[in-house]
């Protein structure tokens, strides 16, 4: 885990992060995409988060990209602006080895820094003993919710797990006016 290093994602890395999310969508139940989209599909949804300015991470060992995480909007309305929902996914030949932790603990980092005050995780086939589960407990991020039989896929019906994290006070401060969110929100009004 050692030499895993984190840094931002470019355009260069989509390629690499397109066949990541490949295999997610065909092999897991992470994500409730039924057929993974193409690398132009990736490119238009990478440059959304980062035009944007949502934080979007890759990890690498030896110049392998290993995984990807992103922050982005949780829900539409402005009223959720200091909300964000969290991905992770790992390469299947890296799993197990604190990849996704590395990451993760990356994004809340980048997030916090930006000042949003929530981060959601939309956890598809969110069983207790999931990695994501795990991982995102071992985080901090507590239960927040579960959508019972809300998705079927791989011949099976699965549950989404709603967990949440706070940062930056939360709900207990008011917003910061100097934050991403709320910069982004006066810019757009």
């Amino acid at each position: 885990m050692s030499n895993i290093s984190i840094r931002a994602a470019t355009a260069a890395d989509l390629d690499r992060i397109t066949e990541i999310y490949a295999d997610a969508v065909r092999n897991g139940t992470a994500s409730y995409e039924l057929e993974p989209p193409d690398r132009v599909e990736m490119g238009n949804r990478f440059g959304s988060l980062t035009t944007g300015g949502f934080p979007y991470l890759v990890a690498e060992k030896d110049g392998v990209l290993l995984g990807y995480a992103y922050a982005g909007p949780f829900r539409p309305r402005p009223a959720y602006r200091f909300v964000v929902e969290d991905s992770v996914y790992v390469a299947p030949e890296a799993k197990g080895q604190g990849v996704g932790l590395l990451l993760m603990q990356a994004l809340i980092e980048a997030a916090r820094v930006a000042g949003f005050r929530q981060i959601i995780a939309v956890i598809g086939d969110g069983h207790a003993d999931s990695a994501s589960v795990r991982l995102h407990e071992k985080l901090g991020f507590c239960h927040a919710g579960r959508l019972e039989g809300s998705g079927y896929k791989h011949g099976r019906w699965l549950d989404t797990v709603f967990m949440q994290l706070p940062l930056n006070g939360g709900k207990e401060l008011p917003p910061d006016p100097d934050s991403l969110p709320e910069r982004r929100f006066r810019k757009g009004n």
